[in-house]
């Protein structure tokens, strides 16, 4: 698989607080906006697997903030998979500032099932699938 080249981004007026800078929770949104961007780079975007009977739920998100990201930059966020199982999906993501490596994340993922709500085994349910988000993980593991 190609490596994805990372998901480029200029924030927006409304994303700065009173001081200028981008607020804090809309690292959380990039952070999506990234997984999003990547799928589609896949040739599989989010519709499809919707369409496929799988959700992708959050379990759990972090984000460490090492320097300001102000109105007028741009960043790069690159969305790296930290863990793939099958049914678990953990990443790691790096936003920067040019060269400068400004905001570290982490968020954390399982796929379930639509009809069931029950947690699916890609590797048995959806192959195809499986064998796209393991050829992500092989190319993006390197990173971590």
């Amino acid at each position: 698989m190609e490596k994805y080249p990372g998901y480029s981004r200029k924030p927006f007026y409304y994303e700065t607080d009173k001081m200028g800078i981008i607020h804090h929770s809309n690292y959380i949104r990039w952070f999506e906006e990234a997984r999003v961007d990547a799928l589609n780079f896949m040739n599989c975007p989010f519709e499809k697997i919707e369409a496929d009977g799988i959700m992708i739920p959050v379990l759990g998100v972090s984000c460490e903030y090492k320097e300001m990201v102000r109105f007028g930059d741009e960043v790069l966020i690159q969305p790296v998979v930290k863990k793939y199982t099958g049914t678990r999906l953990d990443f790691e993501y790096r936003v920067y500032n040019g060269e400068k490596l400004v905001t570290t994340g982490t968020s954390q993922h399982c796929f379930m099932s639509y009809e069931t709500n029950r947690l699916v085994q890609l590797r048995k349910t959806h192959p195809a699938l499986h064998e796209l988000f393991l050829d992500y993980y092989e190319t993006t593991k390197e990173e971590c």
